[in-house]
Parts: structure tokens; sequence; C-alpha cells
């Protein structure tokens, strides 16, 4: 076989592979109002890592966002719930509304709690911490 077809096939088992494993590399958010307003207060989360209906679950709630009020005008809320819903990954638990609480980020976190507990890490919702490139959508490991 000839050295290119045996690359070609190499390198597309290890995309496929890499894709079905999980959410190792997801879209970037590519709505301006959804970057802005989400990031203001933690890293905007791109729409692929919930189910639509935990997203239209946490835009129905802005007034209680975890804790805090994230209330938004009624036409940047409706535009930012249309773009997550569009976007938004087809596995999950539509019931649950943190990402960290989902079956697949469980899966892919069996670490002791200690870990959480580091300093440069502190929450779970960190991704930051372990993935440097995570507001680009790429949860790679290395």
């Amino acid at each position: 076989m000839r050295r290119w077809l045996v690359a070609l096939i190499i390198t597309a088992g290890g995309a496929a592979g890499a894709a079905a494993s999980g959410l190792e590399r997801v879209p970037a958010i590519a709505h301006p109002a959804t970057a802005k307003e989400c990031g203001e207060c933690h890293m905007a989360f791109q729409p692929a890592l919930l189910p639509a209906g935990s997203w239209l679950r946490i835009m129905d709630g802005l007034a209680d966002h975890f804790g805090e009020d994230a209330s938004l005008p009624a036409d940047l809320t409706a535009s930012i719930r249309a773009y997550l819903a569009a976007n938004a990954g087809r596995s999950g638990d539509p019931k649950i509304t943190r990402i960290t609480e989902q079956s697949w980020f469980a899966k892919e976190h069996r670490f002791r709690s200690a870990v959480w507990q580091r300093p440069e890490i502190k929450a779970k919702s960190n991704c930051l911490a372990c993935h440097p490139r995570a507001e680009q959508g790429n949860y790679d490991d290395d």
C-alpha cells in the first residue's frame, strides 16, 4: 500500500477515535453576544457541551443563574437562547444544567476530590486550568 494511503487511513482512524471518545473538540462560540454576555462572569461554554433542553432551562432561569442574577434584556436573552439551542449538543441529560454534572463529564474527569481543591483549579467548571485552549473548543488532553 502506498505510504500516503496508509497515512490517510491512520489519520482518519485517529480522528474517528477522538470524535467517538467524547467532547474533546467542539465548535468555538460564533455568536458575539453569547461570547460577550456569558464571558463577562466565566468562560463562555460552547453550546455543544449541553443538550438544547439544558440550555433552555439555563436561559429561562437567568434571574437565579447558579445563585447570581444574570438577567438580560429580553431581545438579548432571545438571541442567545436561540443560538445555544440551535448549536446544542445531541447527548446529555436535558434536565441537568451543570456541564460538570453531565455523565460524559464525570466519565472524563475521574479524579480524587483533592485534585479539584488545588489552588490552580479551584472548581470543576474551571476548564482553562487543564485545557488551555478550551475557549476555542479544544479540550484535548495534550
